[in-house]
């Protein structure tokens, strides 16, 4: 089998390493990947967001399957090019991408579907944002209604920067999403689609907040870990069944079935499990995580979601280990971010035990030599037996990296390492063995 896989980032570089992984999958290609991924296989100059050049690109190289990485080739339509020309894809139309590409009509589809989530109105104007706002109360949720690479949700106890975030999307031609505040835990769960079956992969928990403790700006994410040891017992299978598998059958039933894997952000809340949010695409840096311990083919698996087949599949195989992965960013991130430094230490990192290096943000210079290239430039991953040892493994390989100004989080994974996470409410139980 010959894989395509299209984007540029960390979760991708993830992908492409379990699929090399995979005794089926004879080649992979990426399109335009980064200095690590072209490391590993060969890599094109493309804009993995033209739908007709992805196709093109596909079908130059007669792969059997495309695996779409990010959420924005998905919103252009990516998918339905490659449907188009006759290939297997892994990854949603663009009617079913605007799961995430509308927050609005994400909430539409949870409601018609009965999938319990955050009250929310949609928002246009100030007055609307202020009606709002002053209707859910503090802490104040305010989400940009289009794509915002996991940047555009403001939750803040301040009414007036809640204000202000709403009137700059506002400014720029959009809407918001204004919401209840969710209490309690928050768990990243990914679950594989062939428009009508639904799988999970293992939980995880990321940290979006660019500073320990939780503080200052969202970002894409600064690190993950998996599995959840203090997750309730039946989590994933309450998600499949309240969640999951009723949004999949109402996307098929709007004729926009959902094919891909659908990223279901939870808050395990007082009143009980409740979703934040829908995303298209593999999260970033769950994936990171996630993939590490998966332990069945991932070739198999995209492919029978691409072609229906999820419902053959047998039971997912995990490692025993727990995965944690720190994410390195380059400095002023998530503003305007540094870029063109190099960065050394990845070898030595990856010598590490349990250790390997994905890189998201990066490039190759004109000397070959790898530099920063974004805001979020890699992430250390680590394998250990326990959550303990595994961040002590992926932080001794962050203390390798040497990138100016870089920065990163000390606490990925801390909190459940000391046992202090805990699910109140309806949603307690006795700890999942995931």
């Amino acid at each position: 089998m010959k894989v395509l896989v299209i984007g540029p980032g960390g979760r991708e570089h993830a992908i492409v390493r379990s699929l090399l992984a995979d005794p089926n999958v004879s080649e992979v290609h990426a399109a335009p990947g980064n200095a690590g991924i072209s490391t590993l296989v060969p890599t094109y100059a493309i804009d993995a967001n033209d739908p007709d050049a992805v196709a093109a690109l596909a079908t130059r190289l007669a792969v059997d399957l495309v695996v779409v990485g990010p959420e924005a080739p998905l919103a252009a339509g990516v998918s339905d090019a490659v449907r188009e020309a006759g290939i297997p894809v892994f990854g949603p139309s663009k009617a079913a991408a605007q799961l995430e590409a509308s927050k609005a009509f994400a909430k539409d589809i949870m409601a018609e579907a009965g999938v319990p989530t955050a009250m929310a109105r949609v928002a246009s104007n100030a007055e609307e944002a202020a009606d709002a706002l002053d209707t859910f109360g503090a802490p104040y949720v305010v989400k940009d209604d289009g794509l915002a690479a996991g940047k555009g949700v403001v939750v803040t106890n301040d009414r007036d920067e809640a204000l202000a975030h709403a009137q700059s999307c506002f400014d720029a031609g959009g809407s918001v999403v204004i919401e209840e505040f969710l209490d309690g835990p928050e768990v990243s769960l990914f679950v594989l689609c062939d428009g009508n079956t639904t799988v999970a992969l293992s939980p995880a928990q990321d940290f979006k907040r660019i500073f320990d403790n939780d503080e200052g700006p969202n970002t894409g994410g600064m690190g993950a870990y998996t599995p959840l040891e203090w997750a309730p017992e039946g989590l994933v299978d309450e998600v499949l069944e309240r969640v999951a598998q009723p949004t999949v059958s109402q996307m098929a039933h709007r004729g926009t079935p959902f094919v891909g894997v659908l990223f279901i952000g939870l808050a395990l809340t007082s009143r009980g499990t409740r979703v934040i949010e829908f995303n298209v695409r593999f999260g970033d840096p769950e994936t990171q995580a996630v993939l590490a311990r998966l332990k069945t083919p991932l070739g198999g698996l995209l492919m029978a979601a691409a072609k229906g087949e999820l419902a053959e599949a047998q039971p997912l195989r995990w490692s025993r280990d727990t995965a944690v992965a720190v994410v390195v960013a380059a400095e002023n991130y998530p503003g305007t971010p540094r870029t063109g430094d190099r960065i050394r230490g990845l070898k030595k990192a990856e010598a590490l035990e349990g250790v390997h290096v994905i890189h998201a943000g990066t490039r190759l210079d004109d000397d070959g030599k790898v530099v920063s290239a974004g805001g979020r430039v890699l992430a250390v991953v680590a394998l250990g037996t326990d959550l303990v040892e595994a961040r002590e493994r992926a932080y001794d390989g962050v203390e390798l990296i040497q990138l100016e100004g870089s920065q990163y989080r000390t606490d990925i994974g801390a909190k459940a390492a000391r046992g202090a996470i805990t699910v109140a409410g309806p949603a307690a139980a006795t700890k999942a063995k995931s």
